[in-house]
């Protein structure tokens, strides 16, 4: 049996119905305040449900009773983050106590989901992730360390100034700098193999996309699959660096701190050294898939 903390999530329910498709007993850790029609949706897909939440020990160890497995999705940041619940209590200190959870239920493996980490720019969420992943190496357990790139679904959307519906993009730096564009489905099906594959076996695995490409060059894909130009502004690396530093709370810093590391983090991958390495998704299908929804709306 596998836990899944984070199964309201985007990877996490992913990773959930993935597994609970290859006929795993999948359990889904969820808080009482979670999406009850979510919730709802994961008990359809043949998924057991069991309360708990990272900010409270005591309901950990029940939840982690009886696995072989866990994987965590979770992170505060940014649709959880609120007093209370902070990347402080679910990042860190949240993550920390299911590890140890797991290793007191004689979890075998834990897969936690990451993502590459920049030397040069220090920030609450990658500290956090940092320190969670520094706990898991030396607790004992078997672990998987997915340090995932940057999410098409998300970094391509328009909740980050992708516009595609309207052909505008807003671009962090000056689009030049290549990034590796992975998809979530593809971050779960990781998740799902190392569960069980020999070579995630106490190992950090880089997940991302088939081919690194600039934003300016993304954009290029999208303007061809539009047939039209795209309005693009650009917000100057300086800018971002700024906003690091004037930020008044720990989301704005880190979201700052991300849009400056896809602006100039060298962060080097190479799909060979990838768990799942066939049939990854292409920046080309998502921009087509979307761009067809987009007309259909219309």
């Amino acid at each position: 049996m596998v836990l899944i903390v984070g199964t309201t999530g985007l990877v996490g329910g992913e990773t959930a119905r993935q597994l609970s498709a290859k006929g795993v007993e999948v359990r889904g850790l969820v808080r009482a305040s979670s999406d009850q029609a979510k919730v709802a949706a994961l008990k359809k897909a043949g998924i057991s449900i069991v309360q708990g939440d990272l900010r409270q020990p005591d309901s950990l160890e029940a939840a982690c009773r009886g696995a072989d497995a866990v994987i965590t999705t979770v992170s505060a940041l940014p649709f959880s983050w609120q007093p209370g619940n902070t990347l402080q209590d679910v990042d860190r200190k949240g993550q920390m106590s299911l590890i140890d959870a797991a290793k007191m239920a004689g979890v075998r493996r834990l897969v936690y989901v990451s993502f590459p980490h920049d030397p040069g720019v220090s920030f609450p969420l990658g500290d956090a992730k940092i320190a969670t992943e520094g706990h898991l190496k030396s607790s004992g357990l078997e672990y998987a360390v997915l340090q995932a790139n940057w999410f098409m679904e998300v970094w391509l959307s328009p909740a980050l100034g992708f516009d595609f519906a309207n052909g505008k993009a807003t671009v962090f730096g000056d689009g030049k700098n290549k990034l590796s564009w992975v998809s979530y489905r593809d971050v779960a099906r990781t998740a799902v193999e190392a569960v069980t594959s020999p070579r995630a076996k106490n190992a950090i695995l880089p997940v991302g996309g088939p081919e690194a490409l600039s934003p300016l060059e993304v954009i290029a894909i999208f303007e061809q699959k539009g047939g039209s130009s795209w309005q693009v502004s650009h917000v100057p690396v300086e800018a971002l660096r700024q906003q690091k530093d004037a930020a008044k709370d720990e989301v704005q810093e880190s979201i700052a701190a991300l849009q400056l590391m896809y602006a100039t983090a060298k962060l080097p991958f190479d799909p060979r050294d990838y768990l799942v390495r066939e049939g990854l998704g292409t920046v080309n299908a998502y921009a087509e898939s979307v761009m067809k929804q987009t007309v259909a709306a219309t």
